[in-house]
């Protein structure tokens, strides 16, 4: 097998268990990926949610970064619509000083948030100013090169770390493809989001066209167990609803009840609640492993990033253990 393997979390909160629990599995979970050869171990960013534990990557990144050795750290990721791209360059300027080669900067265009929360995080936010997400994008990766030395006169995000953070950009269009190609950064397609293999095709295509043959990596869903069997029972409560809004920002959701909040948040009332299929990956770890390797082999996908939507602990570790460690007897 040649592609690798990297880990997304989301520290999500177990019922009867505490923020602080869930956090605490979040590091334990990043130091066993490290010793099972993840690549990389990436934070999600969600708010105002008592059923994840993780509204800031960044803190967590510093936080992990201390108690590990060797693995990358980064965002999966900023949501950039919220921040000043000059903070955020702050924040992974000094991140990449601490940990120099290990941090990635990963930023996303989803709210990561219901209408409410996203209200709140631009709270004085001058909209005319702020610009579009692809000119906020170029302002940040303006702040996370190394400028000139010796132009005083330049503003700098400081401070320079001796190797700047991996930049990734977080999407599933041709116009994530597009920027991430014209920036220089590397695509993430969120198959996790939407798994639909004719739209993976078609971007992954697209990026590696316009960036002269780079390669992106891909976000899935995978649950692993002893048994098939065991696998579907995991995934028995998942579910996925798209909340499709004309003429507005559409998301997907896990539940009805959500997407009815979002909507009433928003003060939408020209939209429609789909129910979709989950876009997931379940058996085995010979069974996974070979649809795994089957996308490597058909999409030239050198990279994926294990995303695993199972908040039980003891489950969702036994996967990403049954997953790693399968992979590094048969490879």
């Amino acid at each position: 097998m040649s592609y690798r393997l990297s880990l997304l979390d989301k520290s999500p909160i177990a019922d009867g268990e505490t923020a602080s629990h869930a956090l605490h599995r979040t590091l334990q979970l990043a130091q066993q990926a490290e010793a099972w050869g993840y690549h990389r171990f990436w934070l999600a960013e969600h708010h105002n949610t008592d059923r994840l534990a993780s509204p800031s990557p960044e803190l967590l990144i510093a936080w992990i970064i201390g108690q590990t050795q060797h693995i990358r750290v980064g965002s999966g990721g900023v949501m950039l619509q919220h921040y000043s791209p000059y903070k955020v360059a702050e924040n992974f300027n000094l991140l990449a000083s601490l940990a120099p080669g290990r941090i990635d900067v990963g930023v996303g265009k989803a709210p990561g948030g219901l209408p409410l929360s996203t209200r709140a995080l631009q709270l004085g936010v001058h909209l005319q100013e702020k610009g579009s997400f692809a000119e906020q994008l170029t302002l940040l990766d303006s702040w996370l090169q190394v400028p000139p030395v010796g132009d005083e006169e330049i503003l700098r995000a400081t401070p320079q770390p001796p190797r700047p953070a991996n930049r990734f950009l977080l999407g599933a269009s041709e116009e994530s493809a597009k920027l991430a190609a014209e920036l220089g950064w590397q695509l993430v397609f969120a198959a996790h989001h939407n798994g639909d293999p004719q739209l993976m095709e078609k971007v992954l295509n697209s990026y590696r066209q316009q960036s002269n043959g780079q390669r992106a990596l891909v976000a899935v869903q995978v649950v692993v167990a002893d048994s098939p069997a065991e696998a579907d029972l995991l995934v028995d409560n998942l579910r996925v609803y798209h909340v499709n809004v004309k003429d507005g920002p559409s998301v997907n959701v896990g539940s009805v009840e959500q997407a009815e909040r979002y909507v009433r948040q928003g003060g939408y009332t020209d939209y429609v609640i789909e129910p979709r299929t989950p876009s997931l990956l379940k058996g085995t770890a010979a069974q996974v492993h070979a649809k795994l390797d089957a996308l490597h082999q058909n999409f030239g996908i050198e990279e994926f990033v294990i995303d695993t939507p199972v908040a039980e602990e003891q489950a969702r570790v036994k996967s990403l253990e049954l997953l790693a460690t399968h992979r590094l007897v048969t490879a």
